[in-house]
């Protein structure tokens, strides 16, 4: 008999609203595959089966009835306050924006998710609950900092997670784990309830095994539909400096091949000011979120993670107005960019996710750490609110997927799932479909 976890977000919402799914035996057979296969990953470090239960009992007919969905630690829960990947609640429990349109699709939370201290991290290696494994290969890197929504996708221990991206949190990880992550444009999902709600970078999203689930998941988030469209004929931009310089080359070709291969219009463009970017987003990233910060919560960090807020309480303000600069800049030239191109496209990640021990990669110029060379190929995309997605396209001699990174004008979401659809037709879902080590044992 299938697992119903071994099932597509579409078909489980689609067997129980025909009845063959019953949805009490779908959340216990959820809550037991967690705890049959999470040891390794520590991806979903809280669940709930009372609140569960009591959320099916009262759930709607909604697009999502009855189907567990896992949330990331940073929103709100009725009986939970979000962590943020420490030890104590950021805030109190309550009801925020992404659980409430959960709740009225019909869905069932059922756990938050694993994701790096503060969500100050690119690896998922940090976290009061443990390192975030890999579903490929648990000793390396999950990612982050939704890396527990990404490993638990990716591992079929959901079919569908909510994450958050301030510079990269979900396409990162999707990236890491082999699993479909859209960004939404910045305010399309309410951030009401979460705990950087303060924060101009930060950008809700569904987490999915295709982009099919990610639609439907999307949808739900975004309040809106994302109406599906042929996706075979777009023209995409690529951005060669400073997005393919310095890759691995595994990471290039294989990013390389799945774009000749779509049948694309393709196009060698420049961004004016892209190659200040990732300066400019680490700054945005770090300075605005100080004030929630106090000496309290400073004690919980690791010693260099308190060393950095100390050294970050030193810098001027001047360097916000700086990166301020720069977002404005990278806005009008994508404004004119995306009346001559549909889609923008590069490698997601430079490298494969790194060992756990040793969060570093390497690329043709030297060994860095995998936050620097991440954050350069994500940060753009938050600097300028566009929507972005990764889509699985190949797999790393090292046993881990690679990543292939879309982004779309403002508000485009639907054009990304139809590019991303495209992408998985062409290369006949050899890698949406592909089982991790950790998916495929026994049931």
């Amino acid at each position: 008999m299938t697992h119903p976890q071994d099932l597509s977000l579409r078909d489980q919402a689609a067997g129980v609203a025909s009845g063959e799914l019953d949805p009490g035996e779908v959340l216990a057979a959820t809550l037991a595959r967690i705890e049959e296969r999470d040891g390794q990953l520590r991806s979903v470090p809280s669940v709930f089966p009372e609140e569960s239960q009591r959320m099916l009992a009262e759930a709607p007919r909604g697009p999502l009835h009855g189907v567990p969905i896992a949330v990331k630690d940073m929103f709100r829960l009725p009986w939970r306050g979000p962590r943020d990947g420490t030890p104590r609640e950021q805030l109190p429990p309550g009801e925020s924006a992404a659980y409430r349109r959960l709740k009225e699709a019909g869905a069932v939370v059922v756990g938050v998710t694993n994701m790096h201290f503060w969500g100050a991290g690119s690896t998922g290696h940090v976290s009061a609950y443990g390192p975030v494994g890999n579903p490929w290969d648990p000793s390396r890197c999950g990612g982050g900092s939704s890396g527990g929504s990404a490993a638990a996708v990716g591992a079929r221990l959901v079919a569908g997670a909510v994450g958050v991206d301030g510079g990269g949190s979900i396409r990162l990880p999707a990236a890491y784990c082999g699993i479909t992550g859209l960004k939404c444009t910045f305010g399309v999902v309410p951030l009401q309830g979460y705990t950087h709600e303060f924060a101009s970078m930060d950008a809700a999203g569904p987490m999915c095994r295709d982009a099919a689930d990610t639609r439907l998941l999307g949808e739900t988030l975004a309040g809106r539909q994302l109406p599906a469209s042929d996706g075979s004929a777009l023209r995409v931009g690529i951005v060669r400096e400073p997005f393919w310089t310095d890759l691995g080359p595994e990471v290039e070709r294989a990013s390389e091949e799945a774009l000749e291969n779509t049948g694309w219009t393709l196009q060698e463009v420049e961004l004016d000011g892209a190659e200040h970017a990732q300066i400019a987003a680490v700054a945005r990233l770090t300075l605005e979120a100080l004030h929630t910060i106090d000496d309290e919560h400073l004690a919980d960090a690791d010693p260099i993670m308190r060393a950095l807020v100390k050294y970050e309480r030193l810098l001027p303000a001047e360097l916000l107005v700086r990166a301020d600069l720069i977002r404005a800049k990278l806005r009008r030239a994508l404004a004119g960019l995306f009346q001559r191109c549909d889609v923008i496209a590069w490698p997601t990640v430079p490298a494969p996710a790194p060992p756990i021990e040793a969060p570093v990669v390497e690329l043709p110029s030297g060994h860095y750490p995998a936050d620097a060379a991440n954050v350069r190929q994500s940060g753009f995309g938050n600097l300028a609110g566009i929507p972005g997605i990764n889509v699985p396209v190949g797999l790393h001699s090292a046993g881990v997927p690679i990543g292939l990174q879309l982004q779309a004008g403002w508000g485009e979401e639907a054009v990304l799932l139809d590019a991303a659809e495209h992408v998985e037709r062409v290369t006949e879902r050899a890698y949406v479909d592909a089982l991790p080590p950790l998916a495929g044992m026994p049931a």
